[in-house]
């Protein structure tokens, strides 16, 4: 569970900084005059990190979900962690929370004498 633990926790980082600097895109792209650096960076960001940001969210969905299934979270708990790497900083929070969910888990397999050397 360690190993998709740290599969779920690289991608939900690297989702959650992407959604900042994609949400910042927009605003450079609008409210800078053509052709200024901050316009070249608004526009950079729509058409490059946009759609990059889009693929490995698909990527940090298998990632939650393979983790989802070792860890047996509930239903609502999972589409909840996937639903919050849509929200910047709600991404980093959901983070956090399934970090702590799954360690606890982990915890209580090894207190348990279950599951020693299997993760």
């Amino acid at each position: 569970m360690s190993a998709a633990l740290t599969r779920y926790r690289v991608m939900a980082y690297l989702v959650g900084v992407l959604l900042l600097v994609v949400f910042s895109g927009p605003p450079l792209r609008w409210f800078s005059p053509e052709g200024s650096t901050a316009w070249e960076i608004g526009e950079f960001t729509l058409n490059t990190v946009s759609p990059v940001h889009g693929f490995l969210y698909l990527v940090f969905l298998v990632a939650t979900a393979m983790l989802a299934r070792e860890a047996r979270w509930s239903i609502g708990f999972t589409l909840q962690t996937m639903l919050l790497g849509t929200v910047p900083f709600a991404s980093f929070w959901g983070e956090r929370r399934a970090t702590a969910r799954t360690r606890a888990r982990i915890a209580a397999h090894h207190s348990d004498g279950i599951g020693r050397g299997a993760d």
